[in-house]
């Protein structure tokens, strides 16, 4: 749309909502306000106005003032404006290309809406109906009203409505969703008035309900379009569509998407340039990633190394594993912890042998189905082995993911895991899954870390970070507060005569299940209490040594314990108790293949020249 004689001039101020006194070319006037909103933040004393002189030498005001500068911006503040610039926009088809006809201020219920519009229809001869014809022609296929807003308060690229409580919006609003349901489409437009801005928010501190009729509209299916204009001092004309968010909860979503959008390049670049060279990597078989991934689970990577080496030294393939003895196994994974990995590792790889005919499933919904496998599990296997575009988040994930949204869920919370891989599934690269899945996992250990200060500085990430921007690195991720753990005391007993030592299977279900321990009494007991529980268990103490206080922790309890070394004249007690029953008598020699004994007591196996896990592994080695 177009002004004629516009001319320039100076707000002085605003008496009322309808004039406001101004001065062209230094000679005070009085003009008509084009807008009855408040425009508080645009009429300032000594801003730039422009105003449309009249035609009509009778009207008692001969200004109307329709366009203000702020700062930089040129707003246009004429209240008639919108639905002008919003009809000639119409007609062009610009919204319905099949465009029947628009009748304007057509009342429909308790209000009368600014527009009333028939698209999509064809005429009796199967032709297109155009928008000179009539809206009384039938063959219409959709019929719509359309209000339209415009929007004229802005801060810091926001733009919000209304500038004041407006009862009349509400209804408005709710009359659509009435003509909603009653069959018709229903569109509500926003015309913002300036160019260049962010996004549009309903202005919820000034009248709540406006924002919440918004929402519950676009519940029921009313579109809720934005657009900016072009504006100039003697035109105003529809521009480009402007993001809609009808709270900040949407916003944020909206907002934390685009960050995670914005992750793979800077963060598949880094991995290129700072991957570390680990031998799974290397060679990534869905078996290799698989049992890599198991063996990594509350286990550092150095650690891992040897057992992974070991591991698929003896047994190399899905099928070798589904065959190995248990305590083989176990004795493979000592000193790695968390024993029920393996168990079901093998449990899993029976699986696959009976059902998937030895070849391990490649999609994530199939590796659900193993034993032992989870998400993280099964989005790694499919992503790093089969490329399939499915996330693999682990605490390393989660934590980055936590500081870059500054994500207020608890990462202990099952709930917020399964947002975030939900997020990621639909936010993550095509290109190269799986290597975006291990650059997450390989900046969270490495840069993001979870103990003492991230390593900011050299994050490829630090620009889209929220955190890192707010200066609040160590703030995220949340977490629960961690129930204290139970507290056990153990007293633990060496007990040898002069070729063998004693020790005990633990029961086959539980903690450390099916493992090897070694004699031990519930307590802290003195030497003299360990000299008569031996007796009375049919064995003859000779000496008895006092030996290291040791602590183990697991995930939920501790162990404190101390020790003795007892040496007996013959280990076969007199007789058989309840208490050593169940004993073994072994050569320590035989624990370097056999006899998997747990990390718990690494504090007391070198009493007995025993080795365990990996400095088992390495002696072998070097022999």
């Amino acid at each position: 749309m177009k002004y004629e004689r516009i001319v320039k001039g100076i707000f002085v101020e605003r008496p009322n909502r309808f004039i406001a006194y101004v001065e062209i070319d230094g000679k005070p006037e009085v003009a008509h306000v084009k807008n009855t909103g408040r425009c508080r933040e645009l009429l300032v004393p000594g801003s730039t106005v422009y105003l449309e002189r009249g035609n009509n030498p009778q009207r008692k005001t001969a200004y109307d003032l329709v366009a203000v500068e702020k700062g930089n911006r040129l707003i246009n503040m004429d209240s008639q404006a919108p639905n002008k610039v919003v009809e000639e926009w119409l007609l062009k088809k610009e919204l319905f290309p099949g465009l029947i006809c628009v009748r304007p201020e057509t009342k429909y219920g308790n209000s009368r809406f600014d527009f009333y519009v028939e698209y999509g229809g064809v005429d009796s001869q199967g032709r297109q109906l155009d928008a000179e014809n009539d809206c009384e022609l039938t063959g219409a296929s959709h019929k719509a009203f359309i209000e339209v807003k415009g929007v004229t308060l802005e801060r810091d690229g926001v733009v919000l409505f209304p500038d004041a409580p407006s009862e009349r919006a509400v209804k408005h609003v709710e009359e659509l969703i009435q003509a909603k349901a009653d069959g018709y489409d229903a569109y509500i437009i926003l015309v913002i008035q300036m160019r260049g801005v962010k996004y549009f928010l309903p202005n919820r501190e000034t009248h709540p309900e406006f924002g919440d009729a918004l929402q519950k509209a676009a519940a029921v299916g009313v579109k809720i379009l934005a657009y900016d204009c072009n504006v100039q001092f003697d035109a105003l004309d529809l521009n480009n569509p402007v993001p809609v968010y009808l709270s900040l909860e949407n916003l944020k979503a909206s907002l934390r998407k685009e960050r995670l959008f914005a992750i793979s390049k800077p963060l598949l670049t880094w991995y290129d340039e700072n991957r570390r060279i680990l031998p799974w990597r290397e060679d990534p078989t869905p078996y290799h990633v698989w049992v890599s991934e198991i063996m990594l689970q509350q286990t550092r990577v150095e650690a891992v190394k040897p057992y992974y080496k070991r591991f698929m030294e003896q047994l190399p393939d899905i099928q070798s594993l589904a065959a190995a003895e248990e305590e083989r196994l176990l004795k493979l994974w000592e000193g790695l912890g968390y024993y029920s990995r393996v168990r079901n590792l093998q449990k899993a790889a029976i699986q696959i042998m009976e059902e998937y005919g030895g070849v391990m499933p490649d999609t994530d919904e199939e590796l659900l189905k193993l034993k032992g496998i989870g998400s993280y599990t099964a989005g790694a296997i499919a992503s790093i082995a089969y490329g399939r575009k499915v996330p693999a988040v682990d605490g390393n994930v989660l934590r980055v993911v936590s500081r870059l949204c500054m994500d207020d869920g608890l990462i202990t919370d099952a709930k917020v895991k399964q947002r975030i891989e939900a997020e990621l599934k639909e936010t993550m690269s095509d290109v190269r899954p799986g290597d975006f899945n291990q650059a997450m996992m390989e900046i969270g250990a490495m840069v993001c870390i979870p103990n003492g200060a991230p390593h900011c500085e050299v994050c490829p990430l630090k620009e889209i970070c929220l955190a890192h921007r707010m200066g609040q690195e160590d703030v995220f991720p949340k977490k629960a507060e961690k129930k204290p753990r139970t507290i056990e005391e153990k007293t633990i007993l060496i007990i040898q005569d002069a070729e063998k030592a004693a020790i005990r299977k633990r029961p086959g279900k539980g903690l450390l299940a099916g493992m090897y321990e070694f004699p031990s009494m519930e307590g802290l007991r003195t030497a003299e209490e360990v000299v008569t529980y031996l007796s009375e268990s049919g064995l003859n103490p000779l000496r008895i040594q006092p030996l290291t206080d040791s602590k183990h922790i697991f995930t939920h309890k501790e162990w404190h314990m101390k020790g003795y070394q007892v040496r007996v004249d013959e280990l076969v007690p007199r007789i058989i108790s309840e208490e050593t029953k169940d004993w073994l008598f072994i050569e320590p020699c035989e624990t370097q293949e056999r006899y998997p004994v747990p990390s718990a007591f690494s504090a007391y196996v070198p009493y007995l020249n025993i080795k365990l896990g990996k400095d088992n592994f390495e002696g072998k080695e070097e022999m």
